[in-house]
């Protein structure tokens, strides 16, 4: 290995140059450079440590109130006083956007971990890049971590782990060069949320070539056209890096015989790369079935992580969990890029059903900015999983 090289994770989420151009800038994603000594600065922002700053962390006091939230644990530090626990998480109230972090670069984000109170599809995480106005990341949280459901299953991928009791944590490289304003929104329109929180970061020098993270979430509930959009609209040079879905089935049988397709750089009717049938997509085959039963299984890029089964009562319609992390096989493109995949299944006669399924999905992407404005989020009647 020569000596300079970025590891395979962080080349494969970034159209690098020749990494021996660049002096090591310590943005580790794997265990083959983590020798290496680098000149960046390690911080971490948390509701002990608001701006992430060098020797400030842990500062609370009982009965301290000069930030948002702060001391929310003094009663249970009236003991022990400054140092020992005393602002661990922030409440945000109904129709409340808080900051989470505001960094200035040059940086990159290398670890979310966070646990949210209530319900995970009523709070909205957004991410900005240097100065832009609207948010390269606009997602619920639940399905940013690939938890759609509102539901907790656990999870230990590359991209995303969700650990007992509801811990999620991203592991995304996320570069900016001026700065980065992370925020989460309350659209619950009665009940405050809790939230604990840590954003690890690295202040370094960012590659020339560096493209910026995306993330975007949609749903279609139920899916009318039974063609779902992944994506769409996205604008510039960049490429694919992977897909959550929350797919709750509205019909009996097997569900999944429908075709992913890419469509890149100006394709029109026919897409550049087209799949053999979703659960071929997700890395699996033969509808996920083992002895006449939907087994789920977990990898390092894809898997089939939730199977919520009907109870007889309340619960009367299957819903999946699915990721495809396109880590080592990222998906390039020049100008433009669409995806869709077909909502089908089977009927009678040994025929294809066009489905109209309750699909939710986010896509993860990186590419160069500007990019294209993203669809509106629906308010939290649609945003609901019922």
């Amino acid at each position: 290995m020569k000596k300079h090289t970025l590891p395979l994770i962080l080349l494969a989420c970034s159209a690098s140059l020749p990494a021996q151009q660049y002096p090591y800038n310590g943005l580790n994603s794997g265990m083959g450079n983590l020798y290496l000594l680098s000149n960046a600065k390690t911080r971490s922002i948390s509701p002990e440590n608001f701006t992430g700053e060098k020797g400030r962390g842990g500062m609370a006091g009982p009965g301290d109130n000069d930030l948002p939230n702060r001391a929310n644990s003094t009663w249970a530090a009236r003991d022990l006083g400054q140092t020992w626990k005393v602002n661990p998480y922030v409440t945000i109230k109904p129709g409340e956007t808080f900051t989470l972090a505001g960094i200035d670069g040059p940086g990159a984000i290398q670890h979310i971990w966070m646990t949210p109170t209530g319900n995970w599809r009523f709070s909205i995480l957004r991410i900005y890049w240097d100065d832009e106005k609207e948010p390269s990341v606009e997602c619920p949280v639940g399905d940013f971590f690939a938890m759609g459901w509102g539901v907790y299953a656990p999870l230990s991928s590359l991209a995303v782990c969700v650990n007992p009791g509801s811990a999620f944590n991203c592991y995304w490289t996320m570069p900016f060069r001026k700065k980065c304003r992370i925020t989460m929104e309350n659209v619950n329109d009665q009940d405050p949320m809790n939230l604990y929180y840590q954003i690890d970061y690295a202040l370094t020098e960012v590659p020339p070539d560096a493209a910026y993270f995306h993330a975007q979430w949609r749903r279609a509930s139920p899916n009318v056209t039974s063609d779902y959009t992944i994506i769409d609209g996205v604008k510039g040079k960049g490429h694919y890096v992977g897909v959550y879905m929350a797919w709750g089935v509205n019909n009996n049988g097997w569900w999944g015989e429908g075709e992913i397709k890419f469509f890149m750089d100006d394709d029109t009717r026919f897409p550049t790369i087209c799949g053999t049938g979703t659960e071929d997509y997700f890395c699996g085959s033969y509808n996920f079935d083992r002895g006449g039963r939907y087994t789920e299984f977990v990898t390092p890029y894809a898997g089939l992580h939730q199977v919520i089964r009907p109870d007889g009562a309340y619960q009367s319609q299957q819903r999946f969990g699915l990721y495809r992390w396109h880590i080592a096989d990222p998906i390039r493109f020049e100008k433009n890029l669409r995806v869709t995949i077909q909502d089908l299944g089977w009927r009678h006669g040994g025929r294809y059903l066009p489905q109209q399924s309750d699909i939710s999905s986010v896509v993860y992407w990186y590419q160069t900015e500007p990019h294209n404005k993203f669809p509106a989020l629906p308010g939290w009647e649609k945003l609901e999983v019922n």
